[in-house]
């Protein structure tokens, strides 16, 4: 479903078509040295940041900057999932603002668990890459139980 407010919209959505298959196939094929970032790194600007929530077991500091950092940011997420599939999308575009549902499905490395959840991101697109993204993650603590850890009470644990 797509709702397109201003022109130009659909190519800020097809440049999250292609990180998000990016993404997956990384996931997928292990992370960081035994798959290719080369394809990710073509949707990021090179000012591109990403802010993660605190307190999920891939978020490290939260801020994440540059196309370093978010080749880091995926080895993490790499290190943590064992797949992760995209159960459905729903976004809404307004000029190089994109507003993404996804319900994905994770499987944790560490024990094999699935968690279905939804996100909800906030993305700016500059020139056709991904600039800036905020996820926003409906249950975060049924994602940091699928990885065998405990969630944690407050922001600053």
């Amino acid at each position: 479903m797509a709702i397109e407010a201003s022109g130009g919209s659909v190519d800020a959505w097809a440049v999250m078509e292609r990180f998000y298959a990016a993404e997956a196939a990384y996931v997928a094929a292990g992370g960081y040295g035994k798959a290719s970032y080369e394809q990710a790194a073509a949707c990021l600007d090179p000012e591109v940041v990403l802010h993660q929530a605190p307190g999920l077991p891939f978020t490290g500091s939260g801020t994440w900057r540059g196309r370093d950092g978010m080749e880091r940011f995926l080895a993490r997420f790499s290190e943590v999932w064992e797949s992760m599939e995209f159960l459905d999308q729903r976004h809404w575009v307004d000029g190089d603002t994109v507003v993404v549902r996804n319900r994905v499905r994770f499987r944790a490395r560490a024990t094999g668990r699935e968690v279905e959840t939804l996100i909800l991101q906030l993305i700016r697109v500059r020139d056709g890459r991904m600039l800036e993204c905020r996820p926003f993650y409906w249950d975060p603590a049924a994602i940091t139980e699928a990885c065998g850890r405990t969630a944690p009470h407050t922001a600053e644990s």
